[in-house]
Formats: structure tokens, sequence, C-alpha cells
């Protein structure tokens, strides 16, 4: 079988802060890099480690965003240099205030960009990797067993539905304009 492009993909972002005024600075630099948002969730509690807490405070909340923009999934890796770099734009003292989970979503799934390597992940550049987190079947997301404890608790499903709507609009969009010039 001759290789194809693959088709494009949703980037998002999910965002955890401290502060509610830090994810509003992290979504006009994110908007500034790669264009309009065109979801962004409500602010969910995180509360499945104490990771982030030395270096952000307390309590941890988490936000996700996605762009109106469709991408290649290619650029996943430079992506995810860009978000660790407005990281470092928006700490104080050396420390985050807030961390940013570059990810895409396709049809059948969501990909998170990772800098840590772990087992089922897989090389992509720039010292990144990609990190399969959820599968969609019949209209839900699951997650597999190596994936983060919040995402297998299922509590950002309804974000990612509807994150995966505004995909499916775009996607049959796109496969229309494919097949029309075709």
């Amino acid at each position: 079988m001759k290789p194809k492009e693959p088709e494009p993909v949703k980037l998002f972002h999910g965002i955890l802060s401290a502060g509610e005024a830090f994810f509003d600075k992290a979504k006009e630099k994110l908007i500034s890099l790669f264009g309009p948002l065109d979801y962004v969730s409500p602010i969910y509690p995180f509360q499945v480690t104490g990771y982030y807490e030395a270096e952000m405070g307390a309590p941890i909340f988490r936000i996700f965003i996605s762009h109106e923009h469709l991408i290649h999934p290619k650029n996943l890796a430079k992506i995810k240099i860009a978000a660790i770099a407005i990281e470092e734009k928006l700490s104080e003292e050396n420390r985050r205030k807030i961390n940013i989970d570059s990810g895409y979503m396709d049809i059948c799934k969501v990909v998170l960009a990772s800098a840590k390597y772990n087992g089922q992940k897989i090389y992509l550049d720039h010292g990144i990797y990609a990190d399969l987190t959820l599968y969609y079947e019949k209209g839900n997301f699951y997650p597999y067993p190596w994936s983060f404890p919040d995402f297998r608790n299922g509590i950002y499903n309804r974000a990612f539905q509807m994150i995966h709507e505004r995909f499916k609009v775009q996607h049959k969009k796109w496969f229309h304009e494919q097949k029309n010039s075709n």
C-alpha cells in the first residue's frame, strides 16, 4: 500500500493552574500562536495528585481549550515545545504557574504530547513523545490502562465530546473539499 498524507486533526490544550488569571494569560498566548478558539471548557478541580502544588500553589484547576483551525499531526512536537516556552514565560521566581498539555484529537482518539518517556509513548521529534490517551467509540471516550488517573475517571468526557462534535463538522467539511478537488 502506498503511503498517503494523514487527515488534519483538532488541536487542543489542557491547562493546569492555581489561578484563573493564568488561564487567561495562557489562552492569550496560545491564541496568538495557533489562532482563535472554538471551545473553552468549564473549570475542573484537579485533585488526583499534589505533584504541581509546590510550584503552583493550591488548589489546582484544569480547563481545556480547542482551536478553530485543524492542524497536521506532524506539528504536535513543535506545538508542545511552544507550550513549554509559554509555561516558562509565565513562570514566577522559577516556578511554573501553568502546565500546558497540548494534544490533538482525530475521529477515533486523543493524543497528548509529552516530554517524558514511558513504554506506551512514541517518539516524535525535539524530545517530545506522543501519548495515546483516550479512544472514541460509540459516542464516548474511554481510557487506556496507562491513561492519567484524571483522564481515566471520565471527568473530562463532556469536554472531549464537545470538542469532538466541533471536529466532526470540520472533518466532514474538509472531506467534502478534498473529494470535490479531485
